[in-house]
């Protein structure tokens, strides 16, 4: 009973420390934004050319699927902090000197996820209601029909995701950026091939796939067994309709959504084993070399007493600092930028983006030169992400700040760094259309290499992290660029997809928005 209030108590006070925070209600406002999208027809459930009709089991469905598949992902992000932030804050120390266990911690970090993933499954609950109540095709309201996806799907879903994020925490190569960008292409992995072969994936996608298909198919014998759940801006694709009165819920299929709640269990407990407790000594994988103290009473070769130094005093006067022109020192302090952003690469990055590079300029069409650059500009992706956040990061606010004119010294400076980045990683391509005069094109790769570090610095400023760049500019590359899909292709892969004028107004509105907040941090620094 102790330890049972114990967890409830740390659980609880995670939670409200996070409901605290803006980034809450920026996540159920995303929530919101979903159950909008499902509602007007901009996230569209269809099998083939049909829909169901809307009623409590089709909506409690749509919405439940909805929830598990963007919030498997995206919710990673949102949650993945929670260690983090208590090493951070030192609230880490003073846990560590409790007797408090490692799988204890980790199962209550896990929990206080689990919590704040399923408020948002709530708000897609209330508005499935809501839903059915505006759209009245059906406005007989089945509460256990309606609900019953959201609990035996919806919430095994939200706790497997919410476990996995601190095992990536507790491991040194997944808790940064890496770990990032690793999550959302094994998820699209394992997701595709799960819904390929028919398997119990983690957001239910299959269990409530497999009902719908039985039974239209049952309707109309020439349907081809198609099912999607895609974005769409048309509204809903079609007028077909047939009837479907959910899942019965038998205990095997309840058990086997259950499974998700012990592999759940499971993770947070594996966790437990890689936990240093707030102690790096401790780590098992440290990838760091550790040096050892040398036992002649030296440390890299210095005796352990130094003499203290003397200094002449004399009458003399300060030398003056000597002021170079204005352009020299903006190029030596975007210098002392680039070498930020790749301090800490090692070897074998500047051999990938080389051999990019030359796959840039030895590729015969213009199909595989647009294919070498995607992978080209997802390369350097966390050298992007630290940008406007490497001070929040490193508590270095107070010294950078205080420097004259940082607003309009330090943050142009950051931005151009970033922008030679992206000329360097992607210059190929720009060389091969300067030379073919595909001035179109050039155009769409210019404003890319302008848009990607503007969107990196103005999330890094408003945000203080470096994961919210790595999670949207990944899922973005992969809906837009990746698929040429028109409006979301940044790059202009294609002239059809290419949008060079919104994204320039884009880089715009996203500059106008760093300084603004950069100017917000300087009046609290």
């Amino acid at each position: 009973m102790r330890h049972a209030r114990v967890l409830y108590h740390l659980v609880r006070a995670d939670f409200l420390e996070r409901a605290r925070r803006y980034s809450f209600l920026l996540t159920l406002g995303f929530a919101v934004y979903l159950a909008y999208c499902a509602g007007t027809g901009r996230i569209v459930l269809r099998l083939d050319d049909y829909r169901g009709v809307l009623n409590s089991a089709w909506l409690g469905s749509m919405m439940t699927l909805v929830g598990t598949a963007f919030l498997s992902i995206v919710g990673f992000y949102i949650v993945k902090n929670a260690i983090l932030r208590d090493e951070q804050t030192r609230v880490g120390q003073i846990l560590a000197s409790t007797p408090m266990g490692r799988s204890f911690y980790t199962v209550a970090k896990a929990l206080s996820n689990f919590v704040v993933l399923a408020s948002m499954m709530a708000v897609l609950a209330g508005a499935a209601l809501l839903l059915q109540i505006t759209r009245a095709e059906d406005p007989h309201i089945q509460f256990g029909t309606l609900l019953a996806p959201f609990v035996w799907v919806g919430l095994p879903a939200m706790a497997f995701t919410a476990a996995l994020p601190v095992l990536f925490e507790t491991l040194p190569l997944l808790r940064g950026g890496v770990g990032n960008v690793i999550y959302f292409f094994v998820w699209g992995i394992v997701f595709g091939v799960s819904i390929d072969h028919q398997m119990d994936d983690v957001t239910g996608f299959s269990v409530l796939a497999r009902n719908m298909q039985a039974v239209l198919k049952g309707i109309d014998p020439t349907y081809k067994n198609g099912i999607s759940l895609t974005l769409s801006t048309n509204g809903p694709p079609t007028n077909k309709v047939f009837l479907w009165t959910g899942v019965h819920w038998t205990p095997q299929v309840i058990l086997h959504r259950l499974l998700w709640m012990a592999a759940a269990l499971g993770v947070a407990l594996l966790a437990a084993l890689f936990f240093h407790r707030f102690d790096p000594a401790r780590e098992i994988w440290n990838w760091k070399r550790k040096r050892q103290a040398p036992k002649n009473g030296t440390v890299e070769g210095l005796p352990v007493a130094l003499a203290p130094a003397t200094l002449p005093v004399s009458a003399g006067h300060l030398t003056p600092i000597a002021r170079s022109a204005g352009d020299q020192r903006f190029a030596h302090l975007v210098g002392s930028e680039l070498r930020l952003m790749l301090k800490g690469q090692r070897w074998w990055w500047y051999l990938g983006a080389a051999g990019l590079l030359v796959a840039e300029l030895a590729s015969p069409t213009a199909e595989a030169r647009a294919g070498v650059l995607l992978a080209a500009w997802l390369w350097p992706v966390l050298l992007w992400s630290p940008m406007g956040s490497r001070e929040s990061r490193h508590a270095t606010q107070s010294l950078i700040f205080s420097a004259p004119r940082a607003l309009y010294r330090q943050l142009p400076a950051l931005w151009t760094a970033g922008v030679l980045v992206a000329l360097l990683t992607g210059g190929g391509v720009g060389i091969r259309l300067l030379l073919s005069s595909d001035w179109p094109g050039l155009a769409a790769w210019a404003t890319a290499a302008l848009f990607i570090p503007s969107l990196a610095l103005t999330l890094g400023i408003w945000s203080g992290s470096s994961k919210f760049f790595e999670a949207l500019y990944t899922v973005w590359w992969y809906m837009g660029p990746l698929h040429r899909t028109p409006g979301l292709d940044f790059i202009g892969v294609t002239p059809q997809s290419a949008s060079t004028v919104w994204y320039l107004l884009a880089v715009e509105a996203l500059l106008a928005a760093s300084y603004l907040g950069r100017r917000v941090r300087l009046g609290y620094a």
